[in-house]
């Protein structure tokens, strides 16, 4: 396979600054899955990334199936989590294909990477059981540091990618308009949006005040209620019957 995207893999082996955010972010979101979904059944996951959602994941539910284009984040993946027991399928989002319907499909934070989000929801929804949910979770453009930051006049453009954004290799952020435009277009029904982790600094300056864990436990729970604020959208949606008709 073209390796394209292992470019990226240094975001992802726990050096960058940034981890703080994203353990933060990427331990809280499938807890909140699972708190929805109790039992899941057969799950298709879009996306290794860091592994933490991955290693959560492998250990609630009957089957976990892991979509990665990057060899060299799963050759990282397996290197940090040799334990885990869930089946990771190399292969790009565009290129899948399988004749199974998965209980569970979680994108998450995948959608801000890929070319086309729109093809993508489009594409994975022949792969959702028919009274299947999929979640999506995103980065929010519009935050609560990101907001203040543009009131402060250091932001000019909330929707601007900063360089770790690109490191990362992101292409874009979302908004809780334009995600919702976004899913409904794809043919689906948005049962439930939520925040993920409200962050009212940026990260150099949280880290500063070294936080107990207690007030991050409940930046994210205040974060569920207010996704406008929030670091992240988490959105619980299933198949429009007559979008799919």
């Amino acid at each position: 396979m073209n390796s394209r995207l292992d470019v990226h893999v240094a975001a992802y082996e726990g050096k960058s600054v940034y981890d703080f955010d994203n353990e933060i972010s990427l331990t809280w979101y499938p807890k909140r899955i699972a708190r929805v979904v109790k039992d899941p059944g057969a799950v298709l996951d879009l996306g290794l990334g860091h592994g933490f959602a991955t290693e959560l994941f492998s250990d609630c539910c009957e089957r976990h199936v892991v979509l990665e284009g990057s060899p060299a984040v799963i050759q990282n993946f397996k290197l940090r989590f040799p334990e885990n027991r869930s089946e990771v399928i190399e292969t790009y989002f565009e290129e899948f294909e399988t004749d199974e319907q998965f209980d569970l499909i979680v994108m998450g934070f995948i959608l801000e990477h890929v070319d086309d989000p729109l093809l993508i929801l489009n594409r994975f929804r022949n792969f959702l059981a028919p009274t299947g949910t999929l979640f999506v979770a995103v980065p929010n453009a519009e935050v609560m540091n990101r907001r203040l930051g543009h009131l402060a006049g250091m932001l000019p453009d909330m929707e601007a990618l900063s360089e770790n954004d690109l490191v990362l290799g992101h292409q874009r952020y979302f908004t809780v308009g334009s995600l919702t435009k976004l899913v409904t277009e794809a043919g689906y029904k948005i049962e439930r949006m939520e925040g993920i982790y409200l962050k009212p600094f940026a990260t150099s300056q949280l880290l500063s005040l070294h936080l107990d864990t207690k007030i991050i436990q409940a930046l994210c729970e205040m974060g569920v209620d207010y996704p406008e604020l929030s670091c992240g959208l988490l959105a619980q949606l299933t198949p429009d019957g007559s979008a799919r008709s």
